[in-house]
């Protein structure tokens, strides 16, 4: 078994923390359950980049259900231990869903980008069998990253300290307590997750340049119809990708620091995205209402 260390040791930090965590944790679960619900009962949103959102808020429940009920759990218990077997289950889904949220992100730009760069092409090219495929893609890339890792660390001998510097089982902190030299594997570590972070980023930021550089011969109203349907997604790729890229990349030797900013790209981030992606729609707001109208006409006709 291994001990996990939770985002504070202090105990009043740790009711406070317990109580915020808890409340994120609803809002994210039940906000995005909300958003695939409404696009797939929503006739108006059958968009490509709906069909996106819906699986990226699907992502958003799995992300932050492989950590947070665990950290919340071990805020109330004072075993908080956690099976070897526990550990790399949590590290693999971790993985999975973290690098799969990243590709769809990545799809979504290129979305974006048709829509904006490409318009008369688009609907050839974002038929709905692609967007299936891209969205399969993305499962498929954050299955074969997810495996790399966990086996990585499922190889390696541990037979001494068994106190995780985290509170869930990542690369890092368990690399640490390897009974054995992890110079070789740490850097094969690093190699696979800042591949896919910076290939993604790139991919991201190359599409927002090309969207940019096609605008300027736009109005100034087209600029800011184009850059509203683009805000949302970069405020998104801005708050997911800066934290993992510090995490992953760029690796601290101070893993309380990792703590820190694990806590906001597991837990608050999924939440802002649900916040960002429905305050800043009108028609996912309009479908939602509809939703909700409907299902307290169907309740008052009972």
């Amino acid at each position: 078994d291994f001990f996990l260390v939770g985002p504070s040791e202090n105990q009043g930090m740790q009711r406070v923390c317990f109580v915020m965590i808890l409340f994120f944790c609803i809002i994210t679960v039940a906000g995005n359950l909300l958003i695939v619900i409404t696009v797939i009962s929503s006739q108006r949103l059958n968009s490509p980049m709906y069909f996106f959102l819906c699986y990226l808020s699907f992502v958003d429940i799995c992300y932050s259900s492989i950590t947070a009920p665990k950290m919340i759990t071990n805020f109330l218990v004072e075993n908080k231990t956690i099976s070897f077997v526990g550990c790399i289950a949590q590290l693999f889904g971790v993985h999975f869903f973290g690098s799969t949220e990243t590709f769809i992100l990545t799809v979504m730009a290129y979305n974006r980008y048709t829509a904006i760069c490409r318009p008369l092409h688009y609907t050839t090219l974002m038929t709905r069998r692609a967007c299936g495929r891209m969205v399969i893609g993305s499962w498929v890339g954050g299955f074969v990253h997810s495996i790399v890792q966990t086996l990585l660390i499922t190889w390696l001998p541990f037979c001494g300290p068994n106190k995780i510097d985290h509170y869930f089982s990542d690369v890092h902190p368990l690399l640490q307590l390897a009974c054995t030299d992890t110079y070789v594997v740490g850097i094969v570590v690093v190699a696979n997750s800042g591949m896919i972070t910076l290939s993604c980023f790139f991919i991201l930021v190359m599409s927002y340049i090309i969207i940019l550089v096609s605008l300027r011969s736009q109005t100034s109203k087209g600029w800011h119809k184009a850059l509203s349907t683009c805000g949302s997604h970069i405020t998104v790729v801005i708050l997911f990708f800066g934290p993992c890229t510090f995490t992953y990349v760029c690796p601290s030797s101070n893993l309380s620091e990792d703590r820190s900013v694990a806590v906001f790209y597991t837990v608050i981030t999924p939440m802002l995205n649900l916040l960002i992606y429905t305050l800043r729609n009108e028609e996912v707001k309009s479908a939602m209402r509809k939703l909700w109208s409907r299902k307290v006409g169907s309740e008052k006709g009972k």
